[in-house]
């Protein structure tokens, strides 16, 4: 069987292949990306869906138009000008997702071939749907304060991207948060040499500690940024809801685009989310995702501080997700197998590199697990390390 030729540089992603892994009885995973199901407002969602569909089911499960219901882009418009965002009904469009937001960037921007720039490393999702769209995706290195400009600076005069995609809050895989000199820095470099920016902003409600940094898309005033908004880590990811603000010229072409995907984003899903972030509940459920995730990250970190000189980590303010660095000589897909055996795992993070390599990083999630599983299962990867640090 020939397949088309801009899958061959595409593999499935590696956190699905884990996935496979992690049937075994007692298996705690710090791999995936998930919010954890106590985060989800299952008994609200319920009683708002059957008064939805007993009042308005005729009109909710027919066909809808692509842009997205009137009431829930009312809704985004007002969430982002509380983020200091200002936009309007022709320059917002609903997604399926913010992750459709990504692949309509691609679909609509780039040809076989072009640039584009990404935080070095990224998110795993991202790079798998540029590399099906048969883009070169390069990586900007980062420290602790996100994307370094001299190098953003120096890859874009010499490579010219299409867009630069960050997320640059809270970032996944790493955690760490771009800081609001930076912000404005890559705007200014990018409106300097004519590079859209592709924000992708889901986890900037999850924040636990610190001061909130501006979204880039609110420094904007020339339409540089397309600005990416998910519901998924605040209410569910499988209703299957985000939204994208733009330039109206690049709205006009992801509905286009999205037409040809999947028509519209389904009726039900946008009307359940639009009634619950109208129902008044949005703010103390926010406040109890906060609280839940906050425990969680400051017990891994606890279990953290008790590994071996020579481990490294991020103490992110908020998100999902703590970065670590093994020992340079250490490969962290070894470790990963001998974790798997003993009931533990997470993801290796040479995946998440545009470039490959960085054999000694891996990526931990603490939304999933609970606390006696954190503890637990740091304890099994902390003896595994020690076992592999001393062999």
């Amino acid at each position: 069987m020939e397949f088309a030729k801009r899958f061959d540089k595409v593999t499935g992603s590696a956190i699905r292949a884990i996935f496979a892994l992690l049937g075994q009885p007692g298996m705690i995973s710090f791999a995936g990306g998930n919010p954890s199901p106590d985060s989800f407002p299952s008994e609200q969602i319920a009683q708002i869906a059957e008064k939805l569909l007993r009042e308005n089911g005729s009109r909710i499960l027919q066909y809808g138009g692509t842009p997205g219901i009137t009431p829930l882009k009312e809704t985004v418009i007002e969430m982002m000008k509380q983020r200091g965002i200002k936009t309007d009904f022709e320059r917002v469009i609903i997604t399926s997702g913010s992750t459709q937001g990504i692949g309509l960037a691609a679909k609509t921007l780039c040809n076989p071939g072009d640039v584009i720039l990404a935080e070095s490393p990224t998110f795993i999702g991202a790079l798998q749907t540029f590399l099906a769209y048969e883009a070169d995706v390069k990586g900007v290195e980062m420290d602790e304060q996100g994307m370094l400009m001299d190098d953003l600076e120096q890859k874009m005069k010499r490579l010219r991207p299409k867009f630069v995609y960050t997320i640059p809050t809270f970032q996944n895989p790493t955690g760490r948060t771009m800081s609001a000199d930076r912000r404005k820095r890559m705007l200014e470099l990018c409106q300097k040499h004519g590079v859209l920016i592709l924000e992708d902003d889901p986890y900037c409600d999850l924040r636990y500690s610190g001061i909130a940094e501006p979204a880039i898309k609110s420094l904007d005033e020339d339409e540089t940024v397309i600005y990416l908004l998910s519901f998924s880590k605040i209410i569910s990811p499988g209703l299957r809801v985000g939204a994208a603000a733009a330039d109206s010229r690049i709205i006009n072409k992801y509905n286009i685009a999205k037409q040809g995907e999947d028509l519209h984003t389904a009726n039900l899903s946008q009307e359940l989310v639009d009634a619950f972030m109208r129902s008044g509940q949005v703010q103390a459920h926010i406040e109890k995702i906060r609280a839940l995730y906050s425990e969680k990250r400051d017990a891994m970190l606890e279990e953290l501080e008790t590994f071996p000189k020579g481990i490294t980590y991020t103490q992110p303010d908020g998100g999902l997700f703590i970065w670590a660095w093994l020992p340079a000589h250490m490969d962290a897909e070894a470790l990963f197998k001998k974790c798997v055996e003993a009931g533990v795992a997470f993801v290796p993070g040479t995946h998440f590199y545009p470039e490959g390599g960085h054999k000694n990083t891996m990526r931990l999630n603490f939304s999933m697990a609970s606390l006696d599983q954190i503890r637990e299962g740091m304890a099994k990867l902390k003896k595994a390390l020690q076992e592999n640090m001393s062999s």
